[in-house]
This record gives C-alpha cells, sequence and structure tokens, in this order.
C-alpha cells in the first residue's frame, strides 16, 4: 500500500460511515463482507482535508481501472449508492468491488475475496471529474 492505510477525504469519510451504519440491511452475504472488511478499515484510515488529498487516490466519483491476477481488466467510476447505473460502469461504493478500492491508490494491490477464492487486484489507473464539493451528501 503506498501511503500505509487508506486515504480518505473528511467529507467523504463522514458519509461513508453514514452509509455503513444503515447498510446492515443488505441481503446479499458477498456485499455484506465486503462493507464489514471497510467498517474495519475503516478504523485505521487516514483522514484529510479536500486540498491534502492526493490525486491517485480511489474516492467517490473516481474513474478507475484495474487488472486481476486472473487475466481481466475492467474500467469503471465508484459513485455514491444512488449513482450508481451498471451499464454506465457507475458501481456503488456498497458493491464489493467499489468498497475493497475505496482510500486505496494507483499501483496499489488488494485482495478480493470471492466466494470461489481470492484475486489480486492492481489498480492501474485513477482519473478523478468533479467531486462532490458544494453538494450535500448527507443522508
Amino acid at each position: 500500500m503506498k501511503y500505509g492505510s487508506l486515504i480518505l477525504e473528511k467529507k467523504e469519510y463522514v458519509y461513508l460511515k453514514r452509509i455503513l451504519n444503515i447498510s446492515g440491511y443488505v441481503g446479499d452475504h458477498e456485499t455484506q463482507k465486503s462493507l464489514v472488511k471497510l467498517a474495519e478499515e475503516l478504523k485505521t484510515a487516514h483522514i484529510v482535508d479536500e486540498e491534502k488529498m492526493p490525486k491517485d487516490v480511489v474516492r467517490f466519483n473516481s474513474h478507475v481501472k484495474v487488472s486481476s491476477d486472473k487475466g481481466w481488466e475492467r474500467a469503471f467510476q465508484v459513485v455514491i449508492p444512488v449513482d450508481k447505473d451498471f451499464k454506465l460502469n457507475k458501481i456503488s461504493v456498497l458493491t464489493p468491488m467499489g468498497s475493497v478500492l475505496l482510500g486505496y491508490s494507483e499501483s496499489d494491490t488488494v485482495d478480493w475475496n470471492l466466494p470461489g477464492g481470492n484475486e489480486k487486484l492492481k489498480i492501474t489507473s485513477v482519473r478523478h471529474e468533479e467531486t462532490y464539493n458544494g453538494i450535500d451528501i448527507t443522508l
């Protein structure tokens, strides 16, 4: 891990903690496992102001490319739950893929636990559009 721990922007961290508190009602077992892992990682995350966020860290609204040790590659955007749209490659931060990448940086490799076994995902690219600054993302 390039920065030693997850790095999250303060407002996004607060929003994420709120949605994790209500996500206990998710019925899918794999999603639940991913969210529990994310909640554990948040305990040691480094929380920073917007102006101190490294540009290569996966956060809300990031466009991310990953490659798997199983040989596949995928590009998508990590978004808040209301903006998810699988057809447009927008995945929610609450999905197993979204939650495993949040706070990691370009060139990091993360373990993705699947029912059929673990995969290693390398983050090959992180790009940002406008962030959610100025937009009320509270519940």
